[in-house]
């Protein structure tokens, strides 16, 4: 069962005063529900063991392969935890580790065909969500939405 918030039932908070209703808060609700389709997708079209925290490694991997620290300190997570979950998709036959060719003391985390088929499929649940958020808010206001999280994102990643 999903940990991410079921559409069925109100989120803890709903009708939380205006005061408590911080930007967080109001990215919450729409970033769990399409975890919630994505997600709950995957395991739809043969993915059933890849969970949201996957994401973290499926999100900054390169194409050409990433190494451990760099996808470790892009997700903002331990590299104690990246490698975890290397190891967990290693396993399930979703990535592989090679020597870095720049340099042969590193090692390259790389997408297999298997992951690069998850990769995929996550990008195409992931725009079927936002149509179905877009087809309940309109398409004039998703694309206003989108444009303004777009200008943030830009604006934060240049200050970092």
């Amino acid at each position: 069962m999903s940990s991410a918030v079921s559409l069925r039932h109100p989120p803890p908070g709903r009708n939380a005063p205006e005061s408590h209703r911080t930007l967080g808060w109001l990215l919450r609700l729409p970033y769990a529900v399409l975890a919630e389709r994505v997600y709950g997708g995957l395991a739809a079209r043969g993915f059933p063991d890849i969970r949201p925290a996957h994401g973290s490694l499926f999100r900054h991997i390169r194409p050409e392969g990433s190494r451990l620290t760099e996808l470790a300190e892009q997700a903002q997570m331990t590299k104690q935890s990246m490698a975890y979950l290397v190891q967990s998709l290693s396993e399930g036959g979703y990535v592989e580790t090679v020597p870095d060719p720049e340099d042969g003391r590193a090692r390259l985390v790389r997408l297999t065909p298997r992951g690069r088929q998850v990769l995929e499929t996550l990008l195409a649940l992931s725009a079927e969500a936002e149509a179905a958020l877009a087809a309940r808010l309109g398409a004039r206001k998703m694309a206003r939405l989108r444009g303004l999280l777009e200008e943030l994102a830009e604006r934060l990643e240049a200050e970092r």
